[in-house]
């Protein structure tokens, strides 16, 4: 329990900033899913449009801290590999 007033309130902030990364680190994962929904759909269209829509969000997480650079990076990587494939399979 807190006894001074700069402590209370810091355990205040920590509350509402905890539910808002949780709401953005969510939003990324989703992002993410649609991709690999796509991906496993081999549907190329929908996989390069999430994949559009994933790539900003992925990289305000990783500016803001939420998701380290090194993990978007890589899950952008990795992704876009996957679709490289899935057009090089479709031609």
């Amino acid at each position: 329990m807190a006894h001074h007033q700069s402590a209370e309130k810091r355990i205040r902030q920590n509350k509402v900033l905890n539910m808002r990364n949780k709401a953005r680190r969510t939003r990324v994962r989703n992002a993410v899913k649609a991709v690999r929904a796509a991906l496993e759909n081999k549907d190329l269209a929908a996989a390069q449009t999430a994949f559009q829509s994933m790539v900003p969000i992925v990289d305000k997480m990783a500016t803001l801290g939420i998701l380290h650079q090194n993990e978007a990076a890589r899950t952008k990587s990795r992704l876009n590999k996957q679709i490289r494939l899935l057009s090089q399979k479709a031609e």
